[in-house]
């Protein structure tokens, strides 16, 4: 991070200074709000949450290095040597600094928001823009009001272009956010389910991520996902078109950059061809699944108005790697592959993943699904429509976890019998869906060991507070287990 004075700081966060301690061209090298990650010469962020309060962090803080801290809490004695700054809220100030990092470079910045797959279309216009560029993106997925600013205050002068996700769950949210970011380009995937517990509909939500114009300067460019209802009303706003350069990605032929000729490898990859105003490009995704083929024309649009070549473009998506636990494809001992998608979970990207599990090439096929969370009065309905999902697909068997999946479980086998089998899967003679429901995962790691058999495909997803990434981990080492066992 480019250092700067306690001066700037105290100016751009509209702080008072305690105490005697008066050297306001003391230079801060960084910002932290983790008392554990103090190296020496930083500022420390005390913020207050529902759960927990980091000012009796402070201290411990200071004494391992911190320049000083910005709290909102006056402590009434001060360690010698170290500044202390009060602010109202911390978290606030955590934003308003990082915005006034952010204008310190004149960096162009592209921000991503949407109900499903930003995370992944972040990584890929990243790995796009990385052909060409130094670029800086989010890390994981640190994208509220904490992991926002965070990305932010790791632009410095060696910094050609910034990748910024977004994600929200109240409205207001992604307003502060993009303000925040300043940014020259803005992506919206797609408008979907999640959060609809806590934003009451589809429309409250299109309002909420629609908010990402409200700081996308005026003539700036916006890829948005043209074969979405409710974003395609966007094109007959005719304010927004004065404003902003659009852009529609998708396979609807009104959009301008179309995927074509789409071929799925099994449950490795994606083939096809995108159709552009820069001509046709021969694309690749080395991720499977055919939603994939939004965030590579995402990516190929973003390219192309930075100056990318086509060719260039073709190279970023083949050299795509996903964030851990985002659809990551792990080849198992035994001829096992799971589909660790643990990181979070939604209608759609459940609905997504399950098409991914039976698509792929394996003798067996079986789906490990925990509770998504947010989901309100919408719950159960939401579980249930996945379930049937399921229930409809070349599935074997189903693993259901959690209280919320219990009716997705109920779901999936009452479709499974009305239908009598699952469609065939790899040449085998259809049979009935095979349903567990499991209260926790416990009560799953007891069903997964008796699953675990050569040439079995698992997906394995959920909500992040279900953390089922610990079942993934189990599959893996009862796949190597049996190997050793065999040999």
């Amino acid at each position: 991070m480019e250092a700067f004075t306690l001066e700037e700081l105290v100016q751009a966060v509209g702080g008072t200074l305690l105490g005697e301690y008066r050297d306001r061209g003391r230079k801060i090298t960084g910002v932290l709000s983790d008392h554990r990650e103090v190296t020496g010469g930083e500022v420390f962020f005390a913020f207050v949450g529902k759960k927990n309060n980091a000012h009796r962090f402070v201290g411990g803080a200071l004494a391992a290095g911190a320049a000083g801290c910005v709290i909102s809490e006056d402590p009434g004695a001060y360690v010698p040597g170290k500044f202390y700054v009060q602010v109202p809220d911390t978290v606030r100030a955590w934003g308003t600094l990082a915005a006034w990092h952010r204008s310190r470079f004149a960096v162009p910045t592209v921000a991503v928001t949407g109900s499903v797959g930003k995370t992944t279309t972040k990584d890929m216009i990243a790995s796009v823009l990385a052909v060409h560029c130094r670029v800086l993106k989010t890390q994981g997925n640190f994208n509220n009001e904490i992991g926002v600013p965070k990305t932010l205050f790791g632009m410095d002068r060696t910094t050609e272009i910034a990748v910024v996700e977004m994600g929200m769950n109240h409205p207001g949210e992604i307003d502060r956010l993009v303000r925040c970011a300043k940014p020259q380009a803005a992506v919206i995937t797609n408008i979907g389910e999640a959060h609809i517990g806590i934003l009451g509909s589809r429309e409250n939500i299109f309002r909420a991520k629609t908010e990402i114009f409200h700081g996308l300067e005026e003539g700036g460019f916006a890829v948005l996902n043209g074969d979405d209802e409710y974003l395609r009303r966007l094109r007959e706003d005719a304010g927004m078109q004065r404003r902003f350069c659009f852009a529609w990605v998708g396979e609807s032929k009104s959009c301008d950059f179309r995927a074509e000729n789409i071929r799925e490898q099994g449950g490795e990859s994606v083939h096809f061809d995108a159709d552009t105003p820069a001509g046709r490009i021969a694309l690749t995704v080395p991720s499977p699944g055919r939603h994939m083929i939004y965030p590579a024309l995402t990516a190929a649009a973003i390219g192309l108005h930075f100056g990318l070549s086509t060719e260039e473009i073709a190279r970023g998506i083949a050299d795509y790697a996903p964030t851990s636990m985002r659809m990551e494809v792990l080849h198992c001992a035994g001829n096992i592959t799971v589909y660790n998608d643990a990181y979070n979970a939604n209608p759609q990207s459940m609905k997504a993943g399950l098409r991914i599990l039976a698509a792929s090439g394996a003798a067996r096929r079986v789906a490990v699904l925990g509770d998504m969370f947010e989901l309100g009065e919408e719950e159960e309905r939401l579980h249930r429509e996945v379930g049937a999902e399921a229930g409809t697909l070349a599935i074997d068997v189903l693993v259901a976890v959690g209280y919320a999946s219990a009716a997705l479980a109920e779901a999936a086998a009452a479709v499974s019998a009305a239908g009598d089998t699952v469609p065939a899967a790899a040449g085998s003679s259809g049979r009935r869906l095979q349903v567990f429901a499991c209260a926790d995962k416990e009560e799953a790691k007891g069903v997964l060991r008796k699953l675990v058999e050569p040439d079995t495909a698992f997906l394995v997803k959920a909500s992040r507070g279900m953390r089922l990434e610990e079942l993934a981990a189990l599959l893996a080492e009862e796949a190597r287990a049996a190997q050793q066992e065999e040999s």
